[in-house]
């Protein structure tokens, strides 16, 4: 195979163990049928028609050196003309009926509940198919009737683009403006806040006498990097300084994000007083509350009050 590919591409310089790669993953990952390979064997070999009862190991080698970059173990077009070399390995067909379920799906899904799509490499193949799907939009984008629609086809031209060439979509819908997620730096004061609360409890289980092995090797990390044994004498006032430590920086964390809380809060209330106030005295009011117990007795309230307000009380007021 690799003599043969040697005298029909000289220019192409391929190692044996590279070709016979080449050839198993195109076997494997069936890009041409095999109709396809014996044209492209007929059009590499033609006068070698022995050659075609040997497995199929020769047309993959007459298919390498127009289809197969030297520098990668994937296949690319290496024709200079781009339009239109992957719709000859994708059937126009199996791509048109992918675009209109995409439409159709997305025509009948809500916006947060669209998938949220990759970004996908400009490579030849993705433009390709990019450019194979491009006038075939046409007819839909003529009988478009609104913005809406028409940004319906485009999204779901997109997501054909995506399910073509295997892109991996995100099953979790899009999020909105009104759904905001928390942000990074406060996951991460909040992981930070939940490990300290961790440690101490392990470093308190040590401190009442739990010598599980568990327990000391997390004591031995708690006192990592310091001249602190677990053999001194003063190991309790150890404990109890570290203790009180890590209790201080959970507070300064979590005033930290009540900070941040409130300053969020307030910059929200001042720029909805300057658009919209009444909006902002609806969200100010407190939700009514109502007792779902049983009514309290008359006479037992008079009784409540009357111990509050009507007997006479001596206080002794300091200065």
């Amino acid at each position: 195979m690799h003599r043969l590919f040697t005298e029909l591409e000289p220019s192409i310089t391929v190692t044996e163990q590279n070709l016979a790669d080449r050839v198993r993953y195109i076997l494997r990952s069936n890009i041409f049928d095999g109709a396809e390979l014996e044209r492209l064997r007929r059009e590499a070999v033609p006068s070698s028609n022995e050659n075609a009862t040997t497995g199929g190991a020769v047309p993959q080698v007459a298919e390498q050196p127009a289809h197969v970059d030297a520098a990668e173990n994937t296949p690319v077009v290496a024709d200079s003309n781009d339009d239109g070399t992957f719709t000859q390995e994708l059937e126009i067909e199996q791509m048109r009926s992918t675009l209109e379920e995409a439409i159709m799906e997305t025509r009948s899904t809500p916006l947060e509940n669209r998938p949220r799509l990759p970004r996908i490499a400009l490579s030849k193949r993705n433009r390709a198919v990019v450019r194979a799907l491009n006038p075939m939009l046409v007819t839909y984008l003529e009988a478009s009737r609104d913005l809406c629609e028409t940004d319906s086809i485009l999204f779901g031209a997109a997501l054909a683009v995506c399910r073509i060439i295997g892109a991996k979509l995100s099953t979790a819908g899009r999020t909105t403006g009104q759904s905001s997620a928390i942000q990074a730096w406060r996951t991460r004061i909040e992981e930070r806040i939940a490990k300290a609360r961790a440690l101490i409890g392990r470093l308190i289980c040590f401190r009442s006498g739990n010598t599980r092995p568990r327990i000391v090797r997390t004591v031995r990390m708690a006192f990592a990097g310091t001249n602190v044994s677990l053999s001194q004498p003063d190991i309790m006032q150890k404990l109890t300084e570290r203790i009180d430590d890590m209790k201080q920086r959970i507070a300064a964390w979590g005033k930290r994000i009540r900070r941040y809380t409130e300053r969020s809060t307030r910059f929200n209330q001042n720029r909805l007083f300057q658009s919209d106030q009444k909006r902002l005295y609806k969200s100010l009011e407190r939700p009514m509350v109502s007792g779902t117990g049983p009514v309290p007795n008359q006479a037992d309230t008079v009784a409540f009050w009357r111990s509050l307000w009507s007997e006479p009380v001596n206080h002794s007021e300091g200065p």
